[in-house]
């Protein structure tokens, strides 16, 4: 069944690392190496303040401890580590994967929006049943990473590109991370906060589910009527600017 063009969810815009993949380790774990290879140390702690964040972000942070390679030669380092980790095993989020198929049933579209760069997402993508992504949205093809909206705005105006009448209301975000939550919600998109290796403080602004096991489609089409509800309300400022 297609979704209707009267539908109030058009779209469904998802992070990926922590959010349909359990990565987080692999690149925690990609970071301690590197670090310990130039003679640093790195905590746990340390860790956790670069999830969600742009690449180029932590490879700042990473040469901050220690790491005497560029920024170019830091990115490409974790993600190939990361890559080689994945390949010997996806580490699937529960539900993800389910709740991704059943918005390809109903015909809502599907867009990935991740800083991790275009060869890991397509690894990623690759090991999936069926095209459930229409594009990608990668940190390689944004100027500014998570936290900044950039690469949210960027998918609202590509799904725009085949349907016109699509506004950013009716779209959802997934998320799993402080960094991927405020650039969601700074685009205007309808957020839902799925924590998982950092806590997330409770904001009004946004859903906050535990899991996406056993969630729906019906309630994502509830949350994107209510900010469909919310945009047509006389105070609400929003929209693409």
């Amino acid at each position: 069944m297609r979704s209707s063009a009267h539908s109030p969810l058009r779209a469904v815009l998802w992070d990926m690392d922590g959010t349909i993949v359990d990565t987080e380790p692999y690149w925690i774990a990609a970071e301690h190496a590197l670090v310990e290879a130039h003679g640093g140390s790195w905590s746990h702690d340390q860790a956790t303040q670069l999830v969600g964040q742009a690449l180029t972000f932590s490879a700042g942070i990473l040469q901050e401890a220690g790491v005497q390679l560029d920024t170019r030669q830091i990115i490409d380092t974790l993600t190939a580590e990361v890559i080689a980790s994945v390949q010997r095993a996806v580490p699937w989020r529960p539900g993800a994967r389910e709740l991704l198929d059943d918005l390809h049933q109903a015909g809502v579209r599907c867009a990935l929006v991740t800083m991790s760069e275009a060869p890991l997402a397509r690894e990623i993508v690759a090991s999936l049943p069926k095209p459930y992504f229409e594009f990608l949205v990668t940190g390689d093809t944004v100027t500014q990473g998570k936290p900044h909206p950039e690469a949210y705005l960027k998918a609202v105006e590509l799904l725009q590109e085949a349907d016109p009448g699509l506004s950013i209301d009716h779209c959802v975000a997934l998320e799993d991370s402080a960094p991927g939550v405020a650039a969601a919600l700074a685009s205007g998109v309808a957020t839902v906060a799925i924590p998982h290796i950092v806590p997330l403080p409770d904001d009004p602004r946004h859903t906050t589910w535990d899991s996406l096991a056993g969630r729906t489609v019906s309630e994502l089409e509830a949350i994107a009527a209510g900010s469909l509800a919310s945009a047509s309300g006389p105070s609400t400022l929003g929209g693409l600017s």
